[in-house]
């Protein structure tokens, strides 16, 4: 199994934040990747879906202590 490093972690983190974000309002998975995840993030659909289940498991969650590090658009707040 490979290893997850704390850059996939928060990549898989930003995703499922934008997918929150626009699932609520009615927009379709495959319009949600192709307006707002692949512009960003340059992944096909498929890898889209993988990351959105990849959220499920706790192997993936961003451990307190780094993701301050992560936290590039703290000052837009």
């Amino acid at each position: 199994m490979p290893r997850r490093g704390v850059s996939y972690q928060k990549r898989v983190q930003d995703i499922n934040r934008i997918y929150d974000d626009h699932a609520k309002d009615g927009v379709s998975n495959r319009e949600i990747w192709r307006r707002y995840v692949y512009p960003t993030y340059g992944i096909s659909e498929r890898t889209f879906y993988n990351i959105l289940n990849a959220s499920c498991e706790t192997k993936n969650t961003m451990p307190e202590d780094v993701q301050m590090f992560f936290d590039f658009d703290h000052g837009n707040k």
